[in-house]
């Protein structure tokens, strides 16, 4: 029986041999490729570890493209790149890919980078995590009131976690009230404000609103919206006295845009991003002139969809 079994691994053994040898008796593995990477600013270099491979073909993700085995590459601008190299060879072909982060800024994580064609939508984080509350609108935004999970359905504006708002990097921006295809919908946003304006489809208010000033009324973007990132600014909020928000990040709006709660007051304090989520500061109750000079701040994390 020993022997039945070392005849038929000999056997076994010889056919693997002869199919891994060439004509010439010289054995060659079967063509394939893994990629390395290192990442420094925009610059990237790339190392292809080949087997039987006599071609190479690079595809940066931006357009760009090389047949170096292992090339260096600067971006022109940061953001998300699929990379791809495909080799060649007298054992076949093969392909990998890797995801890069080149250069990842706050507004490259706002917007998903040049390669983001559909921009990068956002919504009001339901779970509200840890920090996020109603505050004073004070130099340190002292809490007044946590934020809840689920909070604004428990008090009438559920609405207000179907609500999606969307940064490109080119400075567009679309706001769509309760996930309308055409922003259509009702916004979550300053009970005064919609009274000031004089916007229809106000909803009623109920004890919260007393106190915060909440409502949902008619809105809709103008198709020209656009938003402007400021890395460092001094920012005073003109129904605050006395405070101004030193070296913030701060996101503005133009053509009738607001992020997660409109009011007079549509320019908003960055407190925090990253991929996946941003906090952000809105101001509440600030009136353009004739209420009282005083105002909220409303605390809040969105999440990427």
């Amino acid at each position: 029986m020993k022997s039945l079994y070392k005849r038929f691994y000999t056997a076994i053994t010889l056919a693997v041999i002869l199919l891994a040898c060439s004509d010439d008796g010289v054995s060659e593995f079967p063509t394939s490729v893994e990629l390395s990477y290192s990442v420094v600013g925009k610059q990237a270099a790339f190392t292809a570890l080949s087997h039987s491979a006599d071609s190479y073909a690079w595809d940066f993700g931006d357009g760009q493209k090389s047949t170096d085995k292992d090339p260096v590459h600067v971006y022109a601008s940061g953001g998300y790149y699929t990379v791809t190299v495909s080799v060649t060879g007298k054992t076949g072909t093969d392909q990998k890919t890797a995801q890069l982060a080149v250069d990842v800024t706050p507004y490259i994580l706002l917007t998903g980078g040049p390669t983001a064609e559909g921009g990068k939508t956002w919504k009001i984080d339901s779970s509200h995590p840890s920090g996020d509350k109603f505050a004073l609108a004070d130099d340190s935004f002292t809490s007044v009131q946590a934020l809840s999970t689920g909070v604004f359905s428990g008090v009438g504006y559920g609405e207000a976690y179907d609500d999606t708002f969307t940064f490109y990097f080119d400075g567009k921006y679309t706001a769509n009230a309760n996930g309308g295809p055409s922003s259509d919908g009702k916004a979550f946003g300053g009970y005064v404000n919609a009274l000031v304006t004089g916007k229809t489809g106000v909803k009623a208010v109920d004890g919260v609103s007393d106190v915060y000033d909440l409502c949902t009324a008619n809105y809709a973007a103008d198709a020209n919206a656009a938003f402007t990132f400021a890395e460092n600014e001094n920012f005073a909020v003109p129904s605050i006295a006395g405070v101004t928000y030193s070296g913030v990040k701060t996101l503005s709006f133009t053509g009738n845009g607001y992020v997660g709660f409109l009011d007079a007051q549509t320019k908003v304090i960055l407190q925090s991003i990253t991929d996946k989520s941003m906090r952000l500061v809105i101001f509440i109750a600030a009136d353009p002139g004739e209420y009282p000079k005083a105002s909220h701040a409303l605390v809040m994390t969105f999440k990427a969809v």
